[in-house]
């Protein structure tokens, strides 16, 4: 079997799955959005996947998306910015992605809508929210998502789309739709009240089942795509 098949034949095993997922949720077909993770992966390998249907695509590192993304120019991608944001960062981030998942902050927020070129579209946003309070992990606490969601919605070169959230790894499945349910009533409340409010992007290979399950519209797949990290 050759790369391209490989890559197609794992793009349709995991949409098969999301599917089943939404199926077991009583959600309907087609609710549920696939971003493929594809950070270490090369342009060759995003091609492939993209002619076989998949235009949304994941980076966490900006320097080797920026190369993929000229490397790329011209193709219909959906660019998704899915790590930590550096100040330094701030511009190639606003003048290079259609999305951007990891407002933590409003003075990060402020510094990507001052640099986002008033010619393109509002980027994207997803406000990312530390759900478990860990320490060691970025996001959000729950406390400050509601003052930081009215901040962002006032920024005119922003889009305010949903929450953004990475759980504790557990594989007690119970736990992991405990925990995503609780992400998606903050989802929901939020929802009432901005127009454009959508998109609940929580889910990974090892728990989105459960985060489709809870309620979940976009999920983060990479390795079940593309195989193992270089």
């Amino acid at each position: 079997m050759s790369e391209h098949q490989k890559i197609r034949a794992n793009l349709l095993r995991v949409q098969s799955a999301i599917a089943q997922a939404e199926t077991r949720a009583n959600r309907p077909h087609g609710s549920v959005r696939l971003l493929a993770v594809s950070k270490t992966k090369s342009p060759s390998l995003i091609r492939m996947a993209l002619t076989s249907g998949q235009h949304d695509f994941g980076e966490n590192y900006l320097q080797e998306a920026l190369a993929k993304i000229k490397e790329l120019k011209g193709e219909k991608i959906h660019w998704h910015f899915i790590g930590a944001i550096q100040s330094n960062k701030a511009r190639d981030i606003a003048n290079h992605f259609d999305w951007l998942h990891s407002i933590e902050k409003i003075s990060t927020a402020r510094r990507i809508d001052r640099m986002r070129p008033a010619l393109m579209p509002p980027l994207n946003v997803c406000l990312q929210i530390n759900i478990d309070k860990e320490p060691s992990k970025s996001g959000c606490s729950i406390e400050q998502i509601y003052a930081l969601a009215d901040e962002v919605a006032q920024l005119p070169h922003l889009k305010l789309r949903g929450l953004m959230a990475i759980p504790k790894p557990t594989s007690d499945v119970q736990q992991q739709y405990k925990i995503f349910s609780k992400l998606h009533v903050l989802f929901e409340q939020l929802k009432s009240r901005y127009q454009n409010f959508d998109t609940l992007s929580a889910g990974m290979s090892g728990d989105f089942e459960q985060a489709i399950r809870a309620g979940a519209t976009l999920i983060r797949i990479g390795t079940a795509i593309f195989g193992a990290r270089n």
